[in-house]
């Protein structure tokens, strides 16, 4: 692990996240000079976890005790798998997955990159890849010069992943059918943690996405629905 000074991440607005695990700035800007510390791992985790989120939602905080459940859960097998192989920092490698379903505007992607941040500040090393399922589909059709499945390989083999939007397409095609399945399909049986959210309510899914795909996604993830109003319209 590379040792990272001491920084503020100004506009970050992290002394929130770090008060939630009864932690301050101060543990978090001790210069140690350890690359092991759970300073330094959290330093390391948040900075590249930060990188991945968009300016929008760059002080995103999570409001629901089952995201807090979820990282904690995340937190705690990571933990044991680290004392097991003894290790010398605790990284996140398998776990469970979560779904948040909810209409437009009800604040699923702000829970989202919410739960990003504060996982990021734990102590646990944990490397995403981001995507809007829009975006996955565009990557991964074929064209000239880009090898798609290398493409692919770095969603389906990601130690954690936010898809964001699932389901958006409302005349899925064969192509997004088997995009939806192998990627569904891998995390599933190798228990890699996922989170995804959905403005598809819980009787369309499978209309959307596909029986086999609706299937893995009812038992490999928790279901979270929200309810409200469209914030953006209401701001």
């Amino acid at each position: 692990m590379q040792y990272i000074p001491p920084s503020t991440f100004r506009g970050h607005d992290i002394e929130p996240l770090l008060a939630n695990r009864g932690l301050t700035a101060d543990w978090f800007t001790t210069d140690d000079f350890d690359p092991h510390s759970t300073a330094n791992v959290a330093r390391v985790t948040y900075g590249e976890t930060a990188a991945k989120i968009p300016f929008h939602y760059r002080s995103a905080r999570t409001t629901l005790p089952q995201l807090r459940t979820w990282i904690e859960r995340l937190v705690a097998d990571a933990k044991t798998a680290q004392a097991q192989r003894g290790a010398p920092i605790a990284s996140i490698t398998h776990g469970p997955s979560l779904l948040l379903l909810g209409v437009t505007g009800v604040g699923k992607t702000y829970e989202a990159y919410g739960a990003l941040r504060e996982l990021a500040v734990t102590g646990v090393y944990g490397q995403w890849a981001v995507t809007t399922a829009a975006d996955l589909y565009a990557a991964l059709r074929p064209r000239h010069g880009v090898d798609s499945e290398v493409e692919f390989a770095r969603y389906r083999n990601a130690r954690l992943l936010l898809v964001d939007d699932l389901g958006a397409d409302r005349k899925p095609t064969e192509f997004t059918e088997e995009i939806n399945f192998r990627l569904i399909n891998h995390r599933y049986e190798n228990h890699l943690p996922t989170l995804l959210t959905s403005n598809v309510g819980p009787k369309e899914l499978a209309a959307r996405l596909g029986d086999r795909v609706t299937s893995r996604l009812a038992e490999m993830c928790e279901r979270i629905s929200l309810k409200g109003d469209d914030r953006r319209r209401a701001a």
